[in-house]
């Protein structure tokens, strides 16, 4: 019977091999596939201690290959010589299965990662509440999804041959005693080693559960270079950590437990008890405003743009001239910009609540909970401009019923929502996301000439600048040659590559003629445009530029400019950043009449800036950082290589910031009796 059990035993441990071969090559296609630098020289170090690192994190998962085996295959093999004999077409079974999971969440990786420049992360949760019709077709038409899906059928095959190769190497006979004790001894020794081999894998190399191998414990060669680190966390490790912080979990904090984080962004005279006191938290921020910098404003635009990206305007990539529109909008002497800009959100619909709320959406997908479709807080755009005698308009280029935003935004003070959907012509151009641009934002602007001509605020968001890249751009009017015809040639002929530039070039077009349309039809209006969150249409491999690594500031940083005929650049206080969250306090420091009391979590970009903050991210005059942990880059728009640094602590500069503001919407959403209407 025990040899039975020892010469399965042995199978398992070489079926076992098959996870830690699978995810090491993943990790090295990802690496060759996504490495932002031409060449691995000086590397060799680092990648070593990348992939060791990563064998023993991915143990956390693939040491159960071994177990499955060990307790479902051996054991009851040794029992039952029939099951025996079945047992090697159990093990590939289960390692097919296996390899399988490890294979779709690689693909998943690799197009996460090409969408997000990162690995699985919190916003794998937004995914719950996006379009599906869209993510398929993004899968499906942008990312290749039949040929990822067919290429299952090959890689399971190669599988199959590696088992079977695996599963062939010759095995140990097992040994016999003279003595019953000595063969008692061996047999027990067999038995406790393999568990001890179980749990020494599950540990990563270690027997004690505390010593496992975690992000903070990457060895430093590898963590200085964040490519590599995130490259040594295998997929399902990823995905598992994102599991193991959902993004409600500031819905079960206690009041007791964000007291202290929510005193810790509070003015000074309002902290604990002062702001339990008020009707709201946010009334905390009352402002006054120091009187009007500009005549008050018939009009007022807020648009935001997705996916408008600051990258496309920095001088280093002009001679792509894809953002040529809102570059000639900038050269304006009455338009101000920041080129280090945060905004709210990495997906568009936090970005978006948070600029119509005034608070940040923190990963609560506020628009989808039904307390807020039913009241507001003091700090929302819209309802605060009514005391100003504007009326609001939301602009939405798409359908307002995804993110329920037919019931959100009218909650929060908009007087209507126009979704293109509905006041576009029949048959208009659209793609799952939205209307296309150019017929969305020209449509809107006729509604516009032809509604009452009394103050209105309009918050207008476009949608075309958006994955799948379908548009046919070839039908107005872009031509690679003629539009960039000094960038690199590979470039100019990879169709891929240019859909998603071509896409930027159109959707800047069609913004850039809406404004140069409201500003002649409305000379004195105060018009804002931004992105939602940033995205990056420029490929770094086609040596468009000396460095290949996509820096923090491009990956997540928008766009900003500010016209209105009375602006000049020193308005803006000398400020190198900002932020979304610096909109509101601007717009009423700009057209509020003096002692005109309002509320905004931060001040206005009229007054010195010293630094913009996120749910994700940071930024201050000279650096940006991640709120996650303590990496952070400067801010040189170079072609050179950007180096990465991290705080001597290995935290956040701005943790407790961050996690105050965030603390804040938790409290609301936890507290719905304090919305009113």
């Amino acid at each position: 019977m025990f040899s039975s059990f020892f010469a399965g035993l042995q199978q398992d441990f070489k079926i076992f091999l098959l996870a830690p071969i699978l995810c090491a090559l993943f990790r090295a296609i990802f690496i060759v596939y996504f490495r932002p630098y031409k060449s691995f020289a000086g590397k060799g170090w680092a990648i070593f201690h990348c992939f060791r690192y990563g064998f023993w994190w991915g143990m956390d998962f693939n040491a159960y290959v071994f177990l499955y085996s060990f307790l479902f295959v051996s054991v009851p093999g040794s029992l039952f010589p029939e099951y025996f004999a079945y047992g090697d077409t159990m093990r590939c079974m289960g390692i097919l299965v296996y390899a399988a999971i490890l294979y779709g969440t690689f693909w998943g990786k690799m197009i996460f990662y090409a969408h997000f420049h990162d690995i699985y992360n919190h916003l794998v949760w937004l995914g719950r509440k996006a379009e599906k019709h869209n993510l398929a077709d993004v899968f499906f038409n942008e990312n290749h999804g039949v040929l990822v899906l067919g290429s299952f059928v090959p890689f399971l095959g190669f599988c199959w041959l590696l088992t079977q190769g695996l599963l062939g190497v010759p095995s140990f006979a097992y040994p016999t005693f003279a003595s019953v004790w000595g063969q008692y001894g061996f047999n027990t020794a067999v038995v406790l080693g393999a568990v001890a081999w179980f749990y020494f894998c599950r540990y990563g190399g270690t027997f004690w559960h505390d010593n496992k191998p975690e992000w903070d414990t990457i060895p430093s060669v590898v963590k200085r270079d964040i490519f590599l680190a995130r490259a040594t966390v295998d997929d399902l490790v990823a995905l598992e950590n994102v599991w193991h912080h959902p993004l409600q979990g500031l819905l079960t904090h206690t009041d007791a437990q964000d007291v202290p984080l929510i005193d810790g962004v509070m003015p000074s005279d309002m902290r604990t008890p002062v702001w339990q006191q008020l009707m709201s938290p946010v009334e905390a921020f009352r402002r006054v405003a120091k009187g009007a910098r500009i005549q008050k404003p018939k009009h007022i635009f807020l648009i935001v743009g997705e996916s408008y990206a600051q990258m496309p305007l920095d001088d280093i990539y002009a001679s792509l001239h894809i953002a040529d529109g809102a570059r000639k909008f900038r050269q304006d002497p009455h338009t101000v910009q920041l080129a280090n800009f945060l905004p709210a959100g990495m997906l568009s619909r936090p970005s978006i609540v948070s600029l119509m709320t005034g608070i940040f959406d923190a990963k609560l997908e506020l628009n989808e909970r039904e307390d807020f479709w039913k009241g507001t807080i003091a700090t929302a755009l819209p309802l605060q401009l009514k005391k100003l005698g504007y009326r609001s308009i939301y602009w939405y280029g798409g359908n307002a019923t995804y993110g329920n935003f037919n019931q959100y935004a009218p909650s929060v003070g908009f007087d209507q929502v126009m979704a293109a959907t509905d006041f576009c012509p029949p048959g208009a151009p659209k793609t799952w996301v939205g209307v296309y641009d150019h017929v969305f934002l020209e449509t809107a602007a006729e509604r516009i000439q032809t509604m009452e001509d009394v103050p209105t605020f309009h918050f207008i968001y476009t949608t075309s600048n958006h994955g799948p890249y379908k548009i046919d751009l070839t039908k107005y009017g872009y031509d690679p040659g003629q539009v960039m015809p000094d960038a690199p040639e590979l470039l100019k002929k990879n169709h891929a590559h240019q859909q998603v530039l071509g896409t930027y070039w159109y959707s800047d077009r069609a913004i850039s003629r809406f404004v140069d349309t409201m500003r002649a039809s409305y000379p004195d209006s105060l018009i804002i445009v931004t992105g939602d969150h940033a995205a990056m249409p420029v490929p770094l491999d086609f040596d468009v530029i000396e460095r290949r690594d996509v820096t923090t500031r491009e990956a997540f940083c928008t766009s900003f400019a500010m016209y209105q005929r009375e602006l000049a650049p020193s308005i803006l206080a000398e400020n190198t950043i900002g932020g979304h969250m610096n909109i509101l306090p601007t717009i009423f420091e700009l057209i509020a009449p003096k002692g005109f009391v309002y509320y905004s979590l931060f001040g206005s970009l009229l007054e010195p800036v010293d630094y913009a903050l996120s749910p994700y991210h940071w930024l201050t005059p000279d650096a940006i950082g991640s709120a996650d942990d303590g990496n952070y880059q400067g801010l040189a728009a170079s072609g050179a290589p950007v180096g990465t640094y991290t705080e001597p602590d290995g935290r956040c500069r701005f943790a407790d910031a961050i996690a105050g503001y965030s603390a804040l919407t938790g409290w609301l959403a936890r507290h719905p009796e304090l919305l009113h209407e």
